[in-house]
């Protein structure tokens, strides 16, 4: 069913059209493509760029008050909450370990595996990725294909602003544990994030490989190995250290996103 984004971005200004039954049933339609991955709130464009659907998000955020609290028992666990969750991960070809949770709304593709973590309404994890142990992947964030989240790595969502940009983390990047990612930033195709990276919008993300350091905001380059570092910043009370991340070296082609991290460690006498 293709959708009028009018009807979404009326209703957006108008909260009263959320009593019209053709507006609720825009709305549901927009949630259920979602989380078929049928619609994204972000999706790659075939330059290379990324272009976000403010209007989807809209209708996700405008689903919210469409919805009742309701109880819902998954065996021993008991839920009370406005979202449902997701179902038929047999038939949808996802492996789920005890006792990950997604939300409606959000697309699992074939072949991912969610071991004991999260998936909030609008993400979107594409096959072959690893959302490991304690890992939550935040409302609206894209996850391409053959990712690997290490334990408790935060990725954020975003809902509100509405014209906000989402994480992207794209293919085959390697995202280590306890990383935190937020704000939009948008981490390239097979980077490698050593463990602890922060990275918000405002954060520096400084190119150490040549002889000039290459300073970066709210993106991390294709093949980029990063790790956490600081970095001297003058307040009136005197000289400190703040959190930075460092770009250390490059991912090879020749080598896994493991032998990559420690290889780039070790060039650089750097222990993590």
């Amino acid at each position: 069913m293709e959708i009028d984004q009018n009807i979404i971005l009326q209703a957006w200004e108008d909260r009263t059209l959320l009593k019209d039954a053709a507006v609720v049933k825009a709305i549901e339609t927009v949630v259920e493509q979602v989380d078929k991955g049928q619609l994204r709130v972000a999706e790659p464009l075939a330059d290379g760029n990324w272009q976000v659907n403010e209007w989807v998000k809209k209708a996700i955020i405008l689903y919210f008050p469409l919805r009742k609290m309701e109880t819902e028992e998954v065996g021993i666990f008991e839920y009370h909450d406005k979202m449902m969750l997701k179902k038929n991960y047999s038939e949808a070809g996802v492996r789920v370990v005890p006792p990950a949770t997604a939300r409606y709304g959000a697309y699992i593709a074939p072949g991912a595996i969610l071991m004991p973590s999260y998936v909030n309404i609008g993400a979107y994890v594409d096959s072959g990725t690893m959302v490991d142990t304690w890992a939550t992947v935040g409302s609206c964030a894209q996850i391409g294909k053959d990712v690997h989240l290490s334990g408790g790595v935060g990725i954020g969502g975003v809902l509100e602003p509405a014209q906000a940009s989402p994480v992207i983390i794209e293919d085959g990047a390697f995202i280590g544990s306890r990383c935190i990612v937020v704000e939009g930033v948008h981490v390239g195709k097979r980077a490698v994030l050593g463990a602890g990276v922060t990275l918000t919008k405002s954060s520096q993300i400084i190119d150490v490989t040549g002889n000039e350091p290459v300073v970066y905001k709210g993106e991390v380059p294709a093949n980029s190995v990063v790790i956490p570092g600081t970095r001297t910043k003058q307040f009136p009370a005197g000289e400190y250290q703040i959190p930075c991340a460092l770009i250390i070296g490059k991912r090879k082609e020749s080598t896994d996103l493991k032998t990559s991290l420690n290889d780039a460690l070790r060039e650089n006498d750097v222990a993590v």
